[in-house]
């Protein structure tokens, strides 16, 4: 949903009218989409034997059907995907209606509905240089463009590296996406304890735990005398970014391509259950280059923890470098090229004579 919202304010900008279709799920994001057109789609999933597909198959069709509708009235010059079932009844709308299409995909691996569809859409926007799983015969219609982030977390490219003196405050941000991480809130606490006292008593630790988690992740942060502010939902996070010299978290699409705009080192810990363990896929570019530490979360034990973070902390023009080389993997024009790529689509308001301007729709 982020990089959904960052190209809908940068196609509003440009002066075009854009519309949210997702399922009741797609639309919670609090603050993604405000003063976006909104429209609720059924979007089944295919999981849970024959009957559940068979479910999910009618309410694809109903999705379908229902969007078809839609495009009557709205009348999208493009129609553009960004992976998940949610994605898909608007898409096969779109392909039924022969409105141009375009799928843009988030991880290193493109994901299931994305490879469903890629030989029907005009275009696949990539944020990897090299995504898995995307077949040779669909390569020409691929373009690398990056993964857009919001425009308070672009902002902090231009923001330098916090100072980091040896006795100063060390700030840590321990986030594991949207739902959080369990395993985040029983071994961050932990492993900081197995840091050096003089270490230690400089951490002041942001961390976004699970509801069912953070009371016991608070007591032990105050067992320990480790200083932290705990929440499950971080309105602030791009300050809470800007701010740390040291992000734990999960390796999801949104988390990379923030940490490499705003120039952040961080340790990753992939979750082993993703499809196509697309977060080990998505931490490959940002460790090779030294922007990060990927642990397995096999691997992931507070000894393992503490080791990393004596290496990273305790030499802050190692932890300065690291943060460059992070940087330098992000790509702050993704939404501007995202943008381009949709307006180059062959769209039928595309074909007005010259000198006659009028704002195209987008779905997305």
């Amino acid at each position: 949903m982020v990089p959904a919202a960052a190209l809908a304010e940068e196609l509003t900008r440009r002066g075009h009218r854009v519309a949210l279709v997702s399922d009741a799920r797609g639309v919670r994001f609090p603050g993604l989409f405000d003063g976006v057109q909104t429209h609720v789609l059924p979007a089944g999933r295919l999981s849970g034997g024959p009957l559940g597909w068979a479910k999910a198959a009618r309410e694809m069709w109903r999705g379908r059907a229902m969007a078809r509708e839609l495009y009557r009235t709205f009348k999208p010059a493009a129609v553009i995907g960004f992976g998940g079932y949610p994605a898909f009844p608007a898409l096969a709308a779109a392909f039924a209606d022969k409105i141009p299409t375009a799928v843009h995909e988030q991880n290193a691996v493109l994901g299931r509905v994305n490879r469903l569809v890629a030989s029907r859409v005009d275009a696949i926007a990539t944020s990897y240089a090299t995504t898995e799983r995307l077949a040779p015969k669909h390569g020409g219609k691929a373009h690398h463009v990056g993964n857009p982030v919001r425009d308070s977390v672009l902002a902090l490219r231009t923001r330098a590296y916090p100072l980091l003196e040896e006795d100063g405050i060390f700030r840590v941000l321990v986030t594991g996406g949207s739902q959080g991480a369990s395993v985040l809130s029983k071994v961050v606490p932990d492993g900081l304890a197995m840091l050096p006292v003089a270490f230690r008593r400089r951490l002041q630790v942001t961390h976004q735990a699970r509801i069912e988690d953070i009371d016991t992740a608070r007591a032990k942060y105050a067992e320990l005398e480790i200083a932290a502010d705990l929440a499950t939902y971080l309105p602030d996070l791009p300050e809470q970014l800007g701010w740390a010299h040291l992000v734990i978290a999960r390796a999801g699409a949104s988390t990379i391509s923030e940490l490499t705009a705003a120039g952040r080192p961080a340790i990753l810990v992939p979750l082993p259950g993703a499809t196509d363990d697309h977060q080990t896929a998505n931490a490959r570019e940002i460790t090779a280059a030294g922007g990060a530490r990927t642990i397995p979360q096999s691997a992931f034990t507070p000894g393992e923890l503490a080791k990393q973070m004596q290496k990273l902390g305790l030499d802050p023009a190692a932890l300065e470098n690291a943060a460059g080389r992070a940087k330098a993997c992000g790509k702050p024009d993704a939404a501007r090229d995202l943008a381009d790529l949709i307006e180059s689509l062959d769209a039928p308001v595309a074909k007005l004579p010259v000198g006659v301007a009028k704002p195209q729709e987008a779905f997305a």
